[in-house]
């Protein structure tokens, strides 16, 4: 008897194998897959483990095998989903909004995660999802698609127009420009570059990951793009590889070697690689933005591997915190056959963006920890490699005051540099001055606006706020808007005026100036997080002195 029902598991064994890698191969599969990438990957991880304590995981996830649990998935993507809930023993109380998907892409995304990460597979059909959104807060797709239609424009300021300039199909993440502004590129999050026409303004795909990324390194997240004087784009890619002892995070630069019949750059190839531990959780912020500094030196963003520092606990994902090349800027000859990384900035947490102003002095836009810290600018001198902090001190925080129980001893004898205190009037809630933005704001694209632009933002950062990710006990959602930031020196370190610019904006995530024209990425449409409205690709905005919108 029992070598029977050994057998009956064995061959129960096979045809489960042979049902999941049949659902793998499955059309449904793969493009649930591209949209869970775009949709859901920005909370769950490309790998469906999570934030701990802020997104539960779908990879092995007892909600989706409990009662009635693929009927919750699939409410939970077609209405959102708030308040308390606890999977595989930890309690989650978050908000995840509705995601814009007709009945057969929620059927789609459902089937990809329940035939991935050893879930337990599992084929819905549009009608199912159909029949579950009917009882819904938003019944049918249509309503749905009402409730998330794009925001009014932004109010400017004095001596400033603002125009929607195009309407885009996709999620896009960084924009790129020649300084004439007549080649505007833009980069997905799944590392398709695009080509915007400012002609015609009209998107078309230049090229796609397929063209230029190892697949089997990991899926892509590509989150730097930049065209230099040359011509020619540079990309930075990140690929989690669930390689042994450790899982990695292979880092690309890639850099386009020819170009097309119509002049675009194409054909990108491998520049510059590396490598270390993935990171802990979800907190590998991977390598972001690049630019060419103002020295003719190319400058590159390498965001931490861990919240704040914290060694973790998953064997392969590497428990050493912080390696010498994470959480720090680097610099590279942007020439070089054979590239050599320099870092010239350590303790930086992960700086989305980067720019200089007119004394061709470097600040950093970085993005801060779970524990209620401020988001930082800081300034960055390459001259001389200084810590600025990170995982030992937050903002303006003492040392002894420590963010978490596993935040890190600081080394005897270093000295941070602090971040640049905000004296307001905004972009800070609480008490002023503060170092630097509102917790959990998002700091993302900054450009500089020289002694050329309207009175209001001259001489000025412009920083756009993503905005939270978080449930926040303000009455309003930190971020969502473009602040102008003027620093100046005080005493040893930093001040700076802060006034907001521009408000009520889609979650800006980057920013580009074209002569005194400023380009506005919104990544999509709500403009707010408390409204648990669902996200869809969003738009840019041109903002340009009045009278000058072409």
């Amino acid at each position: 008897m029992r070598k029977a029902l050994r057998s009956l598991a064995a061959v129960a064994f096979v045809l489960l194998g042979s049902l999941s890698s049949r659902a793998q191969d499955s059309d449904s599969f793969r493009r649930g897959r591209t949209l869970f990438t775009a949709h859901c990957a920005i909370c769950h991880q490309v790998t469906g483990k999570g934030t701990p304590g802020t997104y539960p995981p779908l990879a092995g996830s007892d909600f989706l095998t409990a009662p009635g649990g693929i009927t919750n998935a699939i409410k939970a993507l077609v209405e959102g989903l708030g308040g308390r809930i606890r999977v595989n023993g930890v309690e989650y109380n978050n908000q995840m909004p509705a995601i814009v998907l007709d009945d057969t892409q929620v059927a789609d995304v459902i089937h990809f995660v329940l035939n991935s990460w050893g879930n337990p597979g599992g084929n819905p059909t549009a009608l199912q999802v159909a029949a579950i959104r009917s009882q819904s807060r938003f019944p049918t797709f249509t309503a749905l698609q009402a409730a998330n239609a794009y925001p009014p424009l932004p109010v400017p300021p004095a001596g400033w127009s603002v125009r929607e300039y195009v309407r885009l199909n996709d999620f896009a993440v960084r924009m790129a420009a020649s300084a004439d502004g007549r080649n505007i590129y833009l980069l997905g999050q799944s590392g398709v570059v695009s080509k915007l026409d400012p002609a015609t303004r009209k998107v078309s795909r230049l090229f796609g990951p397929e063209d230029y990324v190892d697949a089997q390194l990991g899926d892509p997240g590509t989150l730097g793009l930049l065209l230099d004087p040359k011509g020619r784009l540079w990309i930075t890619c990140n690929q989690r590889q669930d390689s042994r002892p450790l899982a990695t995070n292979h880092v690309t630069i890639f850099r386009t070697s020819a170009r097309s019949p119509a002049g675009d750059p194409i054909r990108p190839l491998p520049w510059f690689r590396t490598a270390y531990p993935y990171g802990i959780g979800p907190y590998n912020h991977g390598v972001s933005h690049l630019a060419i500094g103002p020295d003719g030196l190319l400058y590159v963003s390498s965001g931490s591997r861990t919240d704040g520092g914290e060694p973790g606990a998953e064997p392969t994902l590497g428990q050493m915190g912080e390696t010498g090349i994470t959480a720090s800027i680097w610099r590279f000859d942007p020439e070089a056959a054979s590239p050599r990384m320099e870092v010239v900035a350590r303790g930086i947490r992960n700086a989305w963006s980067f720019a200089w102003n007119d004394r061709r002095e470097l600040f950093t836009a970085s993005n801060g920890p779970d524990a209620n810290a401020g988001e930082e600018l800081d300034f960055v001198d390459p001259s001389a490699v200084r810590h600025h902090g990170f995982p030992y001190q937050f903002g303006d925080w003492p040392v002894e005051r420590k963010a978490y129980p596993h935040t890190p001893p600081a080394p005897e004898g270093l000295r941070f540099v602090l971040p640049v205190k905000n004296l307001g009037p905004d972009g800070w809630e609480g008490p002023l001055p503060g170092s630097t933005f509102s917790p959990h704001s998002s700091p993302a694209g900054m450009v500089w606006l020289g002694d050329d632009s309207p009175e209001v933002g001259r001489g000025s950062f412009l920083i756009g706020r993503f905005g939270t990710l978080l449930k926040v006990s303000s009455e309003t959602d930190p971020g969502f808007d473009v602040l102008s930031v003027r620093p100046r020196r005080e005493g040893d370190g930093w001040v700076a005026e802060t006034r907001t610019f521009l408000k009520g904006l889609g979650r800006p995530i980057d920013l580009l100036r074209i002569d005194r024209r400023i380009y506005v990425l919104e990544y999509t449409r709500p403009t707010d997080f408390r409204s648990g409205r669902g996200w869809l690709p969003g738009r840019i905005l041109e903002v340009s002195p009045s009278g000058r919108s072409r």
